[in-house]
């Protein structure tokens, strides 16, 4: 089992989330987070006055997934959050140990 922790442009997430759900992945949670790249912020005109933006504001997603299934996901995520343009964010991969179910018990792929 894998978890894969993708960092995409707060835009891109519905379309995101289509991908995946064409490629039959049936949960992930989201989150709201800031933070910097590449980028390193921008500046930004307000009411006249400039101001740095030093974090920018992206969607952070977590799925767990079976192993076999990592290369599909991976690729769905990409071709639905790629603008082609600096900022288009990260995918991470990590080995997960193991996956319980609360409400029933189960453990390991079937609770996924």
């Amino acid at each position: 089992m894998k978890i894969i922790t993708a960092i995409i442009k707060p835009f891109k997430l519905d379309d995101v989330r289509a991908a995946l759900s064409d490629i039959g992945v049936q949960g992930m949670t989201v989150s709201e987070v800031k933070g910097f790249g590449r980028q390193k912020g921008h500046t930004e005109l307000y009411r006249g006055a400039e101001y740095q933006v030093e974090y920018i504001p992206k969607v952070k997603l977590e799925i767990a997934i079976e192993a076999d299934r990592v290369d599909a996901v991976i690729d769905a995520i990409r071709q639905a959050a790629n603008t082609g343009k600096i900022g288009d964010g990260k995918i991470f991969v990590t080995d997960l140990q193991n996956v319980i179910r609360i409400r029933t018990g189960e453990s390991g792929d079937t609770a996924l």
